[in-house]
């Protein structure tokens, strides 16, 4: 088998193995390349016309009779959007271009709380890239966005798509829309010789210790000895100062200055006294009668590090020196920055003057990327409300020729501020109308879709033919899986259900599932809905790598908590459970799951039919090379020395000594989280069966 085919980003399979069937016709809608050239097929919709849509089930190894099927194929995807240029505002508040953030990275998001949408930090859980078509959206501050059509931002007017998609039916940006944020996000030049001087000058002035000390002695005479000493209690701080020193040929030595206490953290210090590096410092943090505009940079960072602070959305440098309060203003004017100088009048000592700068999260965030302060606690900006005082009305929106490198990041609060407004992280393209099915890339990228689903179950519900009975949702695709964004052919089906109140069950590894809370709620409140969200593994970057177009670990857990909390009787199927990968989370993953509400777990044991084998095999090959043959040799052991097992009784949970212990963990870690209730049963009392338009009435009633 040929391994040797480079990884296509944001998909599973990085393949096709021969389809068994006979192949559908389809038009591609033109072929993306990846970085190497590859081509990345994109995601086609067709129209299954299926007849039916209930299925039944004659396995003794699942757990249900009947399910529905809306969809045939999975495309768990995310949308490709910005440019990798994009300056992305991280939680240290720095900012970093897009195309260098990473999965794990902590960023800012924003989310609601109460009558504000607040700024907070949220975590990159996936990163993509391709090429596409592009538009160049320019503020009216001169902020510019590249970005896909498909991409949303933020404005005055909710979410706007950026351009207009081919039916004209989506809200997209027009010229008097304005974008919520601050605005483009300065860069700030390399610390140069200057800036470090200036660094050392605002820092030591502001907090440190520079003496000359004579020790007299008995009889005459005495010994001078002089000291440099910094003590701060942000590390950052310190190390930056001891480098800018070091840069210049002083050596210092660090020692802890004071203990943790109840109410003080720790201390530590710098320190030199040889006198020749004392002299040197002193010369380094000499007023300059003319400085340049590098030096006030340095000098504003280095005496916000010492004297400065921000909370409640209030900048502030103090300090009772008259000469410093001259040079911070000095500074702010030569950057173009408004302040107010307040002074407060203390009795016996000397009058201690705030220098506020004004403007709101827009300066404040300028001066923070302007001076590129060292302390990084100090420019949190979490909690803030989201208020729009810039200038970001749209003012042109240009389509760009050929195609663009376009990235996108998957994060916690479904958002992240690039070039300072607001972008939607989406998980799935909103143009999509109709999806494609195959196997391999084709499962992903050829969906079929049922688009009348809705319509056939209330048929089949309809018909005398039905007795009630749990309709699962879905048996062998993921019922929420991106398109249903826009289809909403899993909504709509348990509208029809929960009109008829015949009872369902779910299984998703989707946190969409969520959207539906109201109708499962309500289905709940009469026994007649249950859920099971899939959880693989814990490890993000597992997760990513084995799914990488589905909801992250963290989101599943949170669709489980917000389950449970309306209400819902949900539980978590570990699945699939894959020997010498994913094996030993099993206890953490049935406490988290029990810590967010489930009530009850289920598992099954990796399974590789048919053409799903070679696929696993190339996927660890790619990933885990140094895993492939332990991996495949416990499959192995769990499927009568073959890769699959498809005998009815023991394809589901596989046969053996290593499956028996599989099992025994299994069991005893539900046990232990309290998971161990069996599935709830649902009831089909109150099933009402509809009636079709244009039925006859039977003849004899009864």
């Amino acid at each position: 088998m040929d391994i040797s085919l480079p990884t296509i980003r944001g998909r599973g399979a990085a393949e096709n193995p021969a389809n068994r069937f006979e192949r559908l016709a389809f038009e591609h809608d033109g072929d993306v390349l990846d970085e190497e050239g590859v081509p990345v097929p994109a995601t086609v919709y067709l129209k299954d016309a299926a007849r039916s849509i209930i299925a039944k089930n004659d396995s003794p190894d699942v757990g249900f009779t009947y399910s529905i099927n809306a969809y045939r194929g999975c495309s768990h995807g995310c949308v490709y959007c910005l440019s990798g240029e994009t300056r992305i505002l991280m939680a240290d508040g720095t900012h970093r271009p897009l195309a260098e953030v990473r999965p794990g990275d902590l960023i800012y998001g924003t989310e609601r709380r109460g009558n504000y949408r607040r700024y907070v930090t949220t975590t990159v859980l996936a990163h993509w890239e391709t090429q596409k078509p592009a538009f160049r959206v320019t503020l009216e501050d001169g902020t510019v966005l590249v970005a896909s059509g498909d991409h949303r931002f933020l404005t005055n007017r909710g979410w706007k798509f950026v351009a207009e998609s081919e039916t004209g039916q989506r809200p997209h940006l027009t010229a008097n829309n304005d974008m919520l944020g601050v605005g483009a996000l300065s860069v700030a030049p390399p610390p140069d010789e200057d800036y470090q001087r200036g660094y050392l000058c605002g820092m030591i002035h502001g907090d440190g210790l520079i003496g000359r000390y004579h020790y007299p002695r008995e009889g005459g005479g005495g010994e001078s000895q002089t000291q440099f000493r910094l003590a701060l209690a942000d590390g950052e701080g310190l190390d930056r100062t001891a480098s800018f020193l070091a840069k210049s040929g002083i050596t210092t030595n660090r020692f802890e200055f004071q203990a943790a206490t109840a109410t003080c953290r720790t201390m530590k210090a710098i320190r030199t006294h040889a006198r020749d590096q004392v002299l040197a410092i002193e010369c380094l943090i000499e007023w300059p009668a003319d400085p340049s505009r590098s030096w006030t940079r340095g000098f504003l960072a280095g005496i916000f590090d010492a004297e400065g602070s921000y909370s409640c959305g209030i900048l502030r440098i103090s300090n009772t020196d008259p000469r410093i309060i001259r040079h911070i203003c000095g500074g702010l004017d030569r950057h173009a920055f408004t302040y107010v100088v307040e002074v407060i009048e203390r009795t016996a000592v000397k009058p201690i003057q705030v220098v506020r700068i004004r403007g709101g999260l827009r300066e404040h965030l300028r001066f923070f990327h302007t001076v590129t302060p060292a302390i990084t606690r100090k420019l949190s900006i979490d909690g803030q409300a989201l208020k729009n005082n810039a200038k970001l009305r749209v003012a042109s929106i240009e389509p760009l020729p050929g195609r663009s490198t376009l990235f996108d990041i998957t994060t916690g609060t479904g958002d992240f501020i690039a070039n300072g407004v607001v972008s939607h992280n989406c998980y799935a393209r909103p143009t999509h109308e109709y999806l494609g099915f195959s196997a391999g890339l084709d499962f992903e990228t050829r969906i079929l879709v049922k688009a009348h689903a809705p319509e056939l179950l209330r048929e089949e519900l309809a018909s005398p033919k039905w007795q009630p009975a749990v309709v699962a949702i879905s048996g062998v695709t993921d019922c929420y899986q991106p398109v249903e964004r826009t289809l909403q052919l899993t909504r709509k089906c348990l509208q029809v259900l929960a009109e008829l109140r015949n009872p369902v069950s779910l299984i998703t590894k989707n946190h969409l599932i969520t959207r539906d809370i109201d109708l499962l709620a309500e289905l709940a409140s009469l026994n007649l809905a249950a859920a099971m969200v899939s959880v693989t593994t814990l490890d993000a970057e597992l997760a990513r790598r084995m799914e990488p177009r589905t909801s992250a670990p963290r989101r599943r857990l949170e669709a489980i908590e917000l389950l449970a909390k309306a209400g819902i009787p949900v539980g978590v199927m570990v699945a699939p459970i894959i020997p010498g990968l994913t094996d030993h989370e099993t206890p953490s993953i049935l406490k988290a799951a029990a810590a967010a509400g489930a009530r009850f777990a289920g598992s099954v044991p990796v399974r590789l039919p048919l053409g799903v084998a070679p696929l696993f095999e190339a996927w660890l090959a790619r990933h885990y090379p140094g895993r492939k043959d332990k991996v495949l040799n416990r499959i192995r052991s769990l499927r009568g020395g073959k890769l699959n097992d498809s005998n009815f009784n023991s394809r589901m949970k596989g046969q053996g000594v290593f499956a028996e212990q599989i099992a025994a963990m299994f069991k005893l870690a539900v046990r232990k989280a309290g998971l161990d209730n069996p599935f709830p049963a649902l009831s089909t009392e109150h099933f009402r069966r509809p009636t079709v338009p244009g039925a006859q009435f039977e003849l004899f009633g009864g």
